[in-house]
């Protein structure tokens, strides 16, 4: 007979949890914007679409997208992230292997719609939500280990897809990535994931009580008071800055074939340097994990910005194979902190009750700058200079530093 290990030397499982959404945060890339610029000129071939008519699909389907990420997150609060992520998990992969049967604008609109709200929203934050329920103290290192599945994602996802696209062109790539998504997401939600600690008597962290805050938060929650967020104020003076940068990362990261091909970079150098960005980013969001259980998500923002400031500036000179690494490690960096900055600042000012409703508004808002970020770009870059562009990506990411510093917002 083997011996049960006591409890308190067995493994806190909400570890399992985090390697779970660690999982579940690397499948979600076909639907990220990574992915996608490496897809862009095979569909533009195939369907004879212009960059920016290919753009606008783009957005129009991430705006429509945007409204679904919030309702799916407040049905997390209802019946749990692990209900919902077997749902979610369902739809995505369909979303893929619509998309690779959709003919015209509207179909491929919607397929996009799908992939942009379940793989860049509903997922991610889905995994966030389950690891911000089983996490207080720890939950920066916890969202630093979760983080590893996106930085992962972005290494292998954009040299899978132009392997796949060698293979299969670019139908049958997203018809295979639609496979891939429901062989890793369907098991984790049925076999290892539960939706908080309390379901089998553990606390955040096991720890032997909750801290006095959450035990604040849980009493007036259960007292029945409603949470305004949309027509908070409080919310908008976080939510606003944090758009920013992720309208800027998105257009980057969008068109970075074509960014590289007016540096006189091949689609191939493109990307390959996902492999350094991506090692970039793991290490700094492991990092940021750690940094910012001590120092807060504010000063992690404002040294955020400052990184994104260094990548558009980077990207100007960046016309050889070695400046174009140096650039996407910058870049890099700059993703694996705001990542950790976007998971850890809701729970942290609103705590673990009724968490889905915040993030899934504050999403709302960052898909919507993704779906603006790409079409602003290529807009003003095509009708007026690449220099204007760039410039007023700067301009930018300085407002929301000066935002965020100014105005400040106390935990809920």
């Amino acid at each position: 007979m083997i011996p049960r290990i006591p409890r308190f030397m067995r493994p806190f499982y909400g570890w399992w949890i985090v390697l779970a959404a660690m999982a579940v945060t690397f499948a979600a890339g076909p639907g990220q914007s990574f992915m996608f610029t490496v897809f862009i000129d095979p569909i533009i071939e195939d369907t004879g679409y212009s960059r920016t008519t290919v753009s606008s699909i783009y957005a129009a389907g991430t705006v429509v997208s945007a409204l679904a990420v919030m309702i799916v997150s407040r049905l997390s609060d209802r019946h749990g992230p692990r209900a919902m992520l077997l749902i979610i998990g369902t739809v995505f992969g369909l979303a893929c292997i619509a998309l690779s049967f959709s003919t015209g604008m509207i179909a491929m609109a919607v397929a996009l719609a799908l992939l942009r709200g379940l793989g860049q929203g509903a997922m991610p934050v889905n995994g966030s939500l389950m690891v911000s329920q089983w996490f207080i103290a720890r939950r920066g290192r916890a969202m630093a280990i979760m983080g590893l599945g996106g930085a992962i994602t972005i290494a292998v996802m954009p040299n899978l897809g132009q392997f796949l696209i060698g293979l299969f062109e670019w139908r049958g790539a997203y018809f295979v990535l639609g496979l891939m998504v429901w062989a890793i997401v369907l098991p984790l939600g049925v076999f290892v994931v539960r939706n908080k600690p309390e379901d089998i008597g553990l606390l955040p962290d096991g720890a032997d009580e909750l801290p006095e805050d959450e035990v604040r938060r849980i009493k007036r929650a259960q007292s029945g008071e409603k949470r305004s967020v949309l027509t908070s104020l409080s919310f908008w003076k976080l939510a606003f800055p944090m758009a920013i940068p992720a309208l800027v990362d998105t257009a980057l990261v969008f068109h970075q074939v074509a960014l590289f091909e007016r540096q006189g970079l091949s689609a191939e150098v493109a990307a390959r340097v996902f492999v350094p960005f991506a090692i970039a980013s793991a290490l700094s969001g492991l990092l940021a994990g750690f940094v910012v259980d001590r120092i807060g998500p504010t000063p992690l923002f404002v040294a955020n910005v400052g990184i994104f400031i260094a990548a558009v500036l980077m990207l100007q000179v960046a016309s050889t194979p070695f400046l174009a690494v140096l650039y996407a490690i910058v870049l890099g960096s700059a993703m694996g902190v705001q990542q950790i900055g976007v998971r850890y600042t809701w729970p942290y000012y609103y705590g673990r009750q009724g968490l889905g409703q915040v993030q899934g508004s504050a999403m709302m808002i960052l898909i919507s700058a993704t779906a603006i970020g790409p079409l602003l770009f290529a807009s003003v870059a095509e009708s007026i200079s690449y220099g204007i562009a760039f410039g007023g990506m700067l301009v930018l990411l300085a407002l929301a530093a000066i935002m965020r510093l100014a105005l400040r917002v106390q935990p809920a």
